[in-house]
């Protein structure tokens, strides 16, 4: 029987799986918008909401949390200078799973993963090209 036996294996064992979110969710962080299949987007959703209301109030032990579960650096500088203060006043919520169809290779369905109000890049300029 499944008591109190939550989230999902992603056929995986427990070191392999923790490996898996750990990793997406640095990436998660550091772009901002990933590509991965819809149980492990939704798996991540676990995974990195509450770092996020963590990183809502600076301070060292919420840093050293932060750390012990990501274990990268600039994730973490990200997470309490940029991301921390954008969500501040959002009670929850800051991910979106949006559904993109199936991977040609295996027909996994597959999701983008994006964070919520992210800040819109400036597109440059480029000048036209001139043919001599």
């Amino acid at each position: 029987m499944r008591h109190h036996l939550s989230g999902r294996q992603l056929s995986r064992n427990s070191s392999h799986r923790h490996a898996l979110l750990r990793s997406l969710s640095v990436s998660l962080l550091r772009y901002e918008t990933i590509r991965t299949t819809i149980p492990k987007a939704k798996e991540l959703r676990r995974v990195v909401e509450p770092l996020i209301t963590l990183a809502k109030e600076d301070g060292v032990s919420r840093r050293r949390l932060a750390f012990d579960r990501l274990r990268d650096d600039k994730a973490v500088g990200v997470l309490f200078t940029e991301l921390g203060p954008r969500f501040k006043s959002r009670p929850g919520g800051y991910l979106r799973i949006l559904k993109i169809g199936f991977r040609v290779g295996d027909s996994a369905p597959m999701a983008i993963v994006q964070l919520l109000d992210q800040p819109e890049k400036v597109a440059e300029k480029k000048e036209p090209r001139t043919t001599a």
